[in-house]
């Protein structure tokens, strides 16, 4: 049994509340560090590191600020994108204006003012809330990003009013700009976003995030036992703004390595929105869940799918195998007529993509677009109607399963 918990005893209120109750959960998460922070740096290519591993990282933590505001505080907010820019904006004018200061101080700095912001526009949370309030942030992201474009001095009026990444140096290496390599630039996003993680773990898991819930969960009756809403809702926004803007200076500095004002505008933060949905709100790694799905899927299926199956046979292959488990795994998942159409449905694309590989068939990149855009709709919308705690639920569910095996019950 992989998660067997005999002998695994609790003494103490300490191991009850620790992060870690099974063993086996440390032992995952060490293979998971092991595989970040030596395997992949090794073996990973170029294109990897710029299509999957450093996005995957930035977009999780810009839906784990997120989280901390929806999923944890209850707040909703459209406004990410923007707030992400005025972390990217915020470093880069911090470091043209002082090129001696370091770049991951920077970085980490560029949140504060991207929390700052993230307050002012969340002072209406003490008088609106749900909706009203969706639509108050998505007025700050028009405006930020209006704001972006018009005031000259953000981007040190440069005439295609791009901002773009100067070459910067850490003891001597170069960590960000054209000069930077892809694996130093992945080890400082690894290593901000391990940082970050390891505070929300530990905000949520304590004081404050309980306040969090029970905000999210009943405000009048958190006030009502001494709780301060105006306190808790503004802390979540200056918490929530300072996460995404930190994730925002790495989209730029780390990633991008040059941005216009449009790159924040609102797809951005729908984006960011449907990979938190997707994971799951009020979690933490759920965030990486869904950045993997709704970042990778649609890597794997452009390099899969402009490859003929006689080119890339195993990748076709291990492509094939995975659909069709997951078809069958949400077919035993689902708990009503809706939940089995999906996982029909997806089984039947399975097929389809599976026989247009074998017989060597070509798929269109135009194509590959639109199937990628559909599949992240449909994904939403199951876990919407099934299971709304996302993948962060399904893994809870499997390691619940793991646990008792080979039990029913």
């Amino acid at each position: 049994m992989l998660y067997r918990t005999a002998g695994q005893f609790k003494t103490s209120y300490n191991a009850d509340q620790a992060l870690f109750p099974v063993k086996q959960d440390a032992f995952l998460l060490g293979i998971i560090l092991i595989l970040a922070w030596v395997v992949f740096p090794m073996t990973a290519s170029e294109f990897t590191f710029q299509t999957l591993l450093i996005p995957i990282l930035i977009y999780a933590l810009a839906a784990m600020g997120l989280n901390i505001l929806t999923g944890f505080a209850g707040q909703l907010s459209l406004g990410t994108g923007a707030f992400m820019g005025v972390g990217a904006y915020a470093c880069y004018k911090m470091v043209t204006l002082f090129p001696w200061m370091n770049p991951i101080v920077a970085i980490l700095l560029s949140g504060v003012f991207s929390a700052g912001i993230g307050v002012a526009f969340g002072i209406p949370s003490l008088r609106i809330k749900g909706f009203y309030l969706a639509i108050a942030t998505l007025a700050a992201q028009f405006f930020l990003v209006w704001l972006f474009e018009k005031w000259s001095w953000l981007y040190n009026y440069n005439a295609s009013g791009a901002i773009q990444v100067p070459n910067l140096e850490m003891f001597g290496v170069f960590v960000s700009g054209p000069q930077a390599a892809s694996v130093t630039e992945y080890y400082i996003v690894l290593f901000v976003v391990s940082l970050l993680t390891m505070l929300c773990i530990n905000l949520t898991r304590g004081n404050l995030g309980r306040t969090w819930k029970a905000t999210r969960d009943m405000d009048i009756a958190a006030e009502l036992i001494g709780i301060n809403l105006m306190k808790s809702k503004l802390t979540a926004f200056a918490v929530s703004s300072y996460v995404v803007g930190v994730a925002g200076a790495l989209y730029v500095f780390m990633w991008k390595g040059a941005a216009e004002p449009n790159v924040f505008d609102i797809p951005l933060s729908f984006q960011v929105l449907f990979i938190a949905i997707i994971g799951g709100l009020g979690s933490v790694m759920g965030n990486y869940l869904g950045a993997i799905l709704i970042v990778g899927l649609p890597v794997v299926l452009n390099v899969v799918a402009g490859t003929q199956v006689f080119e890339m046979s195993t990748g076709s292959a291990i492509l094939l195998a995975a659909l069709i488990a997951a078809a069958t795994f949400l077919f035993g998942v689902a708990r009503n007529l809706w939940g089995m159409a999906a996982a029909i449905g997806f089984g039947a694309v399975t097929l389809i993509y599976g026989y247009a590989q074998l017989q060597g068939f070509r798929i269109e990149s135009a194509l590959i677009e639109h199937i990628n855009v559909m599949i992240v709709g449909a994904l939403i919308i199951f876990f919407l109607i099934i299971e709304p705690h996302g993948l962060n639920q399904l893994w809870r569910l499997i390691r619940e399963k793991l646990i008792i095996w080979p039990f029913p019950h």
